[in-house]
């Protein structure tokens, strides 16, 4: 059988577009990796499509984000590499948890049910969304200033500026609220099988300067991880770099990082496409 699928699926997180990714498709194009990047349910194709109405994303919460993302994988014919940010990276997990993917790169991911750190940039950086109830309903656009404390902290207010107007989107309110109840919800969509789950290699990457994630948080993701002797975690830090690391001036180094991880996990598109074949 001939393999269509592509090599990596990449998803984003919370307020940011799809269309984000297009840099690291076109790096990773040149290393001989074929790639998707769909946005979340109820992302139009555009960012401006996506301000303008952007009612579809009410209410998506994480379940039907991973829903969204599995369904898709799964229609494949062939399991991919996905590269998740923030909200993706802990879409990244439970795909990877759920043996839907080879193996998955999860940068600056939202915290999994389990973590107990709560630093106050990450209170902070969540309020425009926690502060009112309502929106766990519907969509909530951040502000420039919003924006710049919790994704642009480590980069210049011009830089930041720049990124958003390129790329930021309405983001619905569920997932952070989800998110935040996570440790008192039996059944929590953030939950993820750290323990026993036996999976394809995982990458678990911070900026220590994060506002939206800060280092602490990744850092006990990667710890969650520790018991599990069957499949392989590392974790990878970034010295002063924060949420935006995948979005600024900077993103060439994380994504050769990332280039650099995979192949030395094996995890190749000439050997995605063997397998594919093989099958």
């Amino acid at each position: 059988m001939s393999n269509t699928a592509p090599d990596v699926v990449f998803i984003h997180g919370l307020w940011i577009h799809s269309s984000s990714w297009r840099p690291w498709q076109d790096l990773f194009a040149e290393h001989g990796y074929t790639s998707i990047a769909p946005g979340w349910p109820g992302d139009h194709e555009t960012v401006a499509e996506t301000r303008d109405d952007p009612s579809e994303l009410d209410g998506v919460g994480i379940a039907q984000i991973f829903e969204h993302y599995a369904g898709l994988i799964g229609a494949l014919d062939a399991k991919p590499i996905v590269v998740g940010h923030s909200f993706g990276g802990l879409i990244a997990q439970e795909l990877l948890a759920h043996d839907l993917v080879r193996g998955a790169v999860a940068i600056d991911p939202a915290p999994i049910k389990g973590v107990t750190a709560l630093p106050f940039s990450q209170l902070k950086s969540g309020f425009p969304v926690l502060k009112n109830p309502a929106n766990k309903k519907r969509t909530v656009t951040l502000t420039a200033k919003e924006f710049h404390y919790s994704f642009g902290n480590a980069i210049s207010e011009a830089e930041c500026n720049a990124i958003f107007e390129a790329f930021v989107i309405p983001g619905p309110g569920r997932p952070l609220f989800e998110d935040a109840a996570a440790a008192f919800t039996k059944d929590s969509p953030a939950a993820v099988d750290t323990h026993h789950a036996v999976r394809g290699p995982l990458l678990l990457t911070s900026g220590t300067e994060d506002h939206v994630v800060p280092k602490v948080v990744t850092k006990q993701v990667a710890k969650l991880y520790a018991d599990n002797a069957a499949s392989i975690t590392e974790y990878h830090e970034y010295e002063g770099r924060g949420h935006s690391l995948t979005l600024d001036d900077g993103w060439k180094d994380v994504a050769a990082d990332v280039l650099a991880w995979l192949e030395g996990q094996g995890l190749t598109p000439t050997e995605a496409k063997a397998e594919a074949t093989a099958d």
